[in-house]
């Protein structure tokens, strides 16, 4: 199970929509997400447009998966913005994955914008039929 970690960090977002912060080393924008199960793995989209791939860090540390990228947009000298409203600079987001997740075996694709990591159900918390002998004979149940 996946859970998340900042209970602020919806009003962070709304903050940095409504003053136009670009993230930075101490305090990174946001990176919007969508988690869900889909058989025996969680799945995770990120949106973080724009950003090099090579930009992208991922680190799982015990329980903690942390994902950090940055969108750096050059300016060409002499240019004065208009309008600048696009998000720049460090993104960051941190997950804490319950104990029934194989952080050992995470996959990462990023495509079109979207970073997406699959984060397979351990095998040990994964439902499985327990013998029982005994009595008149053998007889499994679920455990």
């Amino acid at each position: 199970m996946l859970m998340r970690t900042d209970p602020f960090r919806e009003l962070d977002r709304l903050a940095q929509q409504l003053l136009g912060a670009n993230g930075t080393n101490q305090r990174p924008a946001i990176m919007p997400m969508d988690a869900y199960r889909d058989g025996d793995q969680f799945i995770v989209h990120f949106d973080i447009p724009g950003v090099d791939p090579s930009s992208i860090d991922l680190d799982v540390e015990r329980n903690v998966l942390t994902v950090r990228a940055e969108r750096a947009l050059p300016t060409p000298e002499g240019v004065n913005y208009q309008v600048a409203e696009r998000p720049r600079g460090m993104f960051s987001r941190q997950l804490f994955l319950g104990e029934t997740l194989d952080a050992e075996h995470i996959q990462a694709n990023y495509d079109a914008g979207v970073l997406t990591l699959r984060v397979p159900i351990a095998e040990q918390a994964k439902p499985r039929k327990i013998e029982i002998n005994g009595g008149s004979g053998v007889k499994q149940i679920n455990a």
